[in-house]
């Protein structure tokens, strides 16, 4: 989801070039060599699972929560508009799926006290990237590329690397980084940036700008990296356990990315470079593995009911995933459930669908049609098939496809194959729709619109749109911005529902509350100025809504100013 800069007095993001700011983060936690600091005194981190083990790193003194959060805040601002930047419901619910399982351990274990769960973002971004990667970004933002999904077989492997960005972020390892920002001069940082930057071409060039840098306190810093490394092993295994996952989760993945590290060496695992693996590091999440129980029977959990289902999977569309409670990105509230996460059934389309949004050539698209389409096709290749026909332009072929897979996959997994369905009848067609098509959106659309996953409601509201239901589009939405107020792909489709209804009004808010979400403080304002600029029949035809439009720009106009005062002060 991409929104337009505005050429208004917008306050300056950080450099952008495609794919650069997705490396930020690994760049900050691989450029700890760049600081002249050492190790602090030992501050212990609770771990009850072997709280010897390792020593525990010192707090992050000197930089505050509030001010690694603006800092963070800067940083997604460039990257919501990033192309590579992309918010997919259902990979985004999938992901959610199993990040508030493992934000709710953290919080129950104390390794989020209440001041870092309210302050911090808690926002997991994904990018287009096919590499193998993820990274925690300054306050609270963590990102996911496209690839890393694409290439685990099992959710568990997925949550141990969320675990462990988590506990760079509960640990405040960038904090840390930055704490003695002081000392740091001026071109070291302008190094770390323009390192940032080169990488979006070439990670080589983006390596060495960073090396280049400095030559002091080279081993001590690495030593600081590593620790901070085994760190966030050692409390991310704590997480995971006390979530309730599968801690052999944790080894697979180490054993995936050990192979890739010895047959690889062409950029295609960055997480290789900025989390770089080590025999101890390994041994020590084998040797833990044992203790993973008890650390999951030991480790408090809050219960939480199941979410609300409409119908039987096997009936129609349901994509309530297990672990999810109804909120958007970022919600801090999930507690521990016994049973997190989705299914290795789930996981399996969630990859394949991964592996296709992640491609553009065709192919190999093509490649992966030619295998779903066989007699014995697994229920991934359906999916990447269907899903690759459709990005191929054979719309009718992907249908067919998607009904297929529909009809084989496993009753857990059928509202992944519902999604795909309705997400294949609402894409453009050349002829009009069957009667049993129309039928079938129909019967999705009611119940996507009843489900309370974000999903679900995208999806319920687009098909409501598309099916001359506009009200109902907007009836769902008005009520789940009010939960969500920073869901800018809500606001985008609630500006489309109020379109269709010739509310231009409410129509032009909405967008600019899309750009509020987006942090695009200026943006935003051009919308509310552009709505206070319609004709005054569409005005004075909903004097409240223009008495909120007043009031809402006001605000965020305040917002806007405090971020170009804050731009202004980093520059001195």
């Amino acid at each position: 989801m991409r929104f337009t800069h505005s050429a208004s007095r917008t306050a300056p993001p950080l450099p952008v070039r495609r794919s650069a700011l997705w490396t930020f983060g690994a760049l900050i936690l691989a450029s700890a060599a760049l600081l002249p600091v050492g190790l602090s005194s030992a501050q212990g981190v609770s771990d009850s699972t072997n709280a010897s083990a390792l020593p525990g790193l010192g707090g992050a003194e000197g930089i505050s929560v509030s001010a690694e959060r603006r800092l963070g805040d800067r940083i997604a601002r460039s990257i919501y508009q990033d192309p590579d930047y992309l918010d997919d419901p259902l990979l985004v619910d999938y992901l959610q799926a199993l990040w508030q399982p493992l934000l709710g351990s953290a919080r129950a274990r104390g390794d989020v006290p209440p001041e870092l769960a309210e302050r911090m973002a808690w926002e997991l971004m994904i990018s287009r990237e096919r590499t193998v990667n993820a990274f925690a970004l300054p306050g609270g933002y963590l990102g996911v590329n496209l690839g890393l999904l694409a290439v685990t077989e099992r959710p568990e492997e997925v949550a141990s690397v969320l675990a462990h960005e988590l506990s760079h972020v509960s640990q405040r390892h960038i904090a840390r980084l930055m704490s003695r920002e002081e000392r740091m001069a001026p071109w070291m940082m302008g190094a770390m940036i323009l390192g940032a930057l080169a990488a979006g071409s070439n990670p080589q060039v983006a390596s060495a700008a960073i090396a280049g840098s400095t030559a002091v306190a080279a081993q001590t810093q690495l030593n600081f990296s590593r620790d901070m490394e085994r760190e966030a092993d050692r409390v991310g295994f704590g997480v995971l356990s006390g979530a309730g996952f599968d801690a052999q989760g944790f080894v697979s993945m180490f054993d995936k990315l050990q192979q890739a590290s010895r047959l690889n060496d062409d950029g295609a695992f960055p997480y290789l470079r900025s989390h770089p693996l080590s025999g101890e590091r390994i041994a020590d999440m084998r040797a833990r593995i044992p203790q993973g129980p008890v650390a999951a029977v030991s480790q408090p959990t809050v219960s939480t009911p199941a979410p609300p289902t409409t119908g039987s999977p096997a009936a129609g569309l349901n994509l309530d995933l297990p672990g999810v409670r109804s909120g958007g990105p970022g919600t801090p509230t999930a507690a521990v459930v016994a049973r997190p996460g989705p299914s290795v059934a789930v996981h399996t389309l969630m990859s394949s669908r991964a592996r296709v949004l992640a491609e553009n050539g065709p192919d190999r698209m093509r490649s992966w049609l030619q295998v779903g389409q066989g007699p014995n096709a697994k229920p991934g290749e359906r999916y990447a098939a269907a899903l690759s026909a459709l990005r191929l332009g054979q719309r009718d072929r992907a249908l067919e496809l998607a009904q297929k897979l529909r009809d084989s996959v496993a009753p857990d997994a059928r509202f992944v194959a519902d999604a795909l369905m309705l997400e294949l009848l609402l894409s453009p067609a050349t002829v009009p729709a069957t009667p049993t098509q129309t039928a079938l959106l129909v019967d999705l659309r009611d119940r996507a619109l009843s489900g309370s996953t974000r999903a679900s409601v995208m999806l319920g509201a687009q098909a409501a749109i598309a099916s001359g239901e506009p009200q109902r589009a907007v009836s769902r939405l008005q009520s789940w911005v009010v939960l969500q107020p920073r869901d800018a792909l809500a606001w985008q489709t609630l500006a489309r529902a109020y379109q269709v209804q010739g509310q231009s009004l409410r129509s032009v808010r909405a967008e600019a509350e899309a750009r509020v979400a987006h942090l695009d403080y200026a943006g935003a304002v051009d919308r509310f100025r552009a709505a206070q600029s319609l004709p005054v029949a569409q005005r004075s035809a909903d004097s409240m809504e223009l008495a909120i439009v007043d009031s809402r720009k006001r605000d965020v106009e305040t917002l806007l100013r405090e971020s170009l005062r804050e731009e202004e002060d980093s520059k001195r």
